[in-house]
């Protein structure tokens, strides 16, 4: 059914997986840029339909609706939230010979601006392990939220603007939603902003929020710059003098991540499924075999440990 050529592949269909180089064919579990190209036929829910095109431009795509079945030759193809963002899909595979579950990046708690991930049983599973160690345990999502809302108040009422940096997709609309619904003014980066309006017009409220275009844009003692991450290249606006920087990510596990990551505060939220989720996957798909990627080796172990049949999804030729 499936085979490794440099990513994951369905055999019969000739249909690339999260590949992030062009292909004839290619799924798109989510719309970041890690998982997609410009392929020359895209497969993806209409949500990634909306923000792939918002990328690369009006490019030919087959959409694919949760849970509205597509037949292609001797396979059945169904899409699954996946939790992670706006749209993200597993894809549930189905032919005469088995079945096969693909997570991408997934998380099985709820957020505010997505599904969350609903796994069925499958004969094999591959899915994504970015956290696959023991240490990447979340904490409730609630006491998260407190965390970082917690960090902004304390920063406004020292008369220093919160700057939070997150993910231009996905990341940054579910930090908006979190301040907004908290009754904060959020000032957002315009390519923040112009995703946020896909996520609107697609109907997933992101909640009030405008463009900061720099010190031109007054800033008062109840809002919130949200920006890219540091690491991302591209255009920024200048900041207030007097401001406190912070982070939204998985990674701010590790005690240290706030300087790696160069800001204030790192708060742990994450879009990701924490450890205790990727096993908990494993035990509701419950499959014969399952093949780990991106993620590190150690979580193939853990899983063997625990006697599954686990592989790195590298190693896999035609299955």
């Amino acid at each position: 059914m499936f085979h490794y050529d440099g990513g994951l592949k369905l055999t019969a269909i000739d249909l690339a997986i999260d590949v992030c180089r062009r292909q004839a064919r290619g799924f798109i579990s989510h719309a970041h840029a890690d998982h997609m190209a410009p392929h020359e036929l895209a497969v993806c829910t209409p949500q990634t339909a909306a923000i792939y095109r918002w990328r690369y431009g009006q490019r030919l795509v087959r959409e694919i609706p949760f849970d509205e079945p597509l037949e292609w030759r001797d396979l059945r193809l169904t899409t699954l939230p996946a939790g992670h963002m706006w749209g993200a899909a597993m894809l549930l595979v189905e032919s005469a010979a088995g079945s096969l579950i693909y997570t991408g990046d997934f998380k099985l708690s709820p957020s505010r601006t997505t599904l969350a991930a609903r796994p069925v049983h499958a004969d094999t599973l591959v899915m994504e392990s970015t956290f696959g160690d023991p240490r990447y345990a979340w904490a409730p999502r609630e006491e998260v939220e407190a965390q970082l809302l917690a960090v902004v108040r304390q920063s406004l009422l020292v008369g220093r603007t919160p700057v939070i940096h997150a993910y231009v997709v996905g990341k940054s609309q579910e930090v908006t939603r979190i301040l907004s619904d908290s009754g904060f003014r959020v000032l957002q980066h315009p390519l923040i902003a112009e995703v946020s309006a896909i996520y609107e017009a697609g109907g997933c409220r992101v909640g009030a929020a405008e463009i900061y275009r720099g010190l031109a844009t007054p800033v008062g003692d109840n809002e919130v710059i949200v920006l890219p991450p540091l690491s991302q290249r591209t255009s920024r606006p200048e900041l207030p003098k007097d401001r406190t920087t912070i982070a939204v990510t998985g990674w701010a596990t590790d005690e240290r991540a706030r300087f790696r990551l160069g800001v204030d505060y790192a708060v742990p939220l994450s879009d990701h499924a924490d450890y205790g989720e990727l096993v908990e996957c494993v035990r509701r798909v419950e499959p014969r075999v399952v093949y780990c990627t991106h993620g590190s080796p150690e979580f193939v172990d853990r899983l063997r440990q625990l006697g599954c049949d686990a592989r790195r999804l590298e190693t896999a030729r035609h299955g």
